[in-house]
């Protein structure tokens, strides 16, 4: 697993649709140390929010997890980022449309791509949802943080329509289903 420097801590990187519903949801959970929103998976070096957002650079709207894997597994942050968002929609999550708001997983190592590819398989055998899962399993690229407004927006703006609207459900969601992983 990949290692933070001189730490225990691990990094698992997700896609899921707009960064602040996964930042969000990610933050709620024990043993996670950092959630950063940033934008991976594309051609564009250094790229801007503006520049994601029309869709032409390549990036997914991303958040890179720094965790203790003595708290919470790999395992479990899979586990979580299924069921938080739709992952058999290709290119899209709710409102949000364009190819970086893809479901991606995005690994460090074999371990994390065997794990990913895995639960994807036993998901589609399952017939978890109504139609197959699209989420690409592919390896890191380039991290770039997001601006420092993305940091933290819905702690910063719980009243804005499109946290009560779209990330508070989630987030309730979460709450519900997964209440022994939630730093309470």
């Amino acid at each position: 697993m990949a290692k933070a420097p001189n730490e225990k801590f691990e990094t698992a990187v997700f896609a899921g649709g707009c960064f602040w519903c996964t930042e969000a949801t990610f933050q709620m959970l024990k043993g996670v140390k950092s959630v950063i929103p940033g934008y991976t998976g594309g051609m564009m070096e250094k790229p801007n929010y503006s520049e994601v957002s029309n869709g032409k650079t390549g990036h997914a709207e991303s958040i890179k997890i720094e965790y203790d894997p003595t708290v919470i597994s790999y395992d479990d942050l899979l586990s979580v980022f299924f069921n938080t968002h739709d992952p058999t929609t290709l290119n899209r999550q709710d409102r949000d449309v364009g190819t970086q708001y893809r479901s991606s997983i995005f690994y460090s190592n074999e371990e994390q791509k065997q794990k990913a590819e895995g639960l994807i398989k036993k998901l589609n055998e399952s017939h978890a949802y109504d139609k197959p899962v699209v989420t690409e399993v592919k390896p890191s690229t380039e991290f770039y943080e997001a601006e420092d407004y993305h940091h933290d927006y819905y702690k910063n703006n719980p009243g804005d329509a499109y946290c009560q609207i779209v990330i508070a459900p989630k987030l309730e969601k979460l709450q519900k289903r997964f209440n022994k992983l939630i730093e309470q």
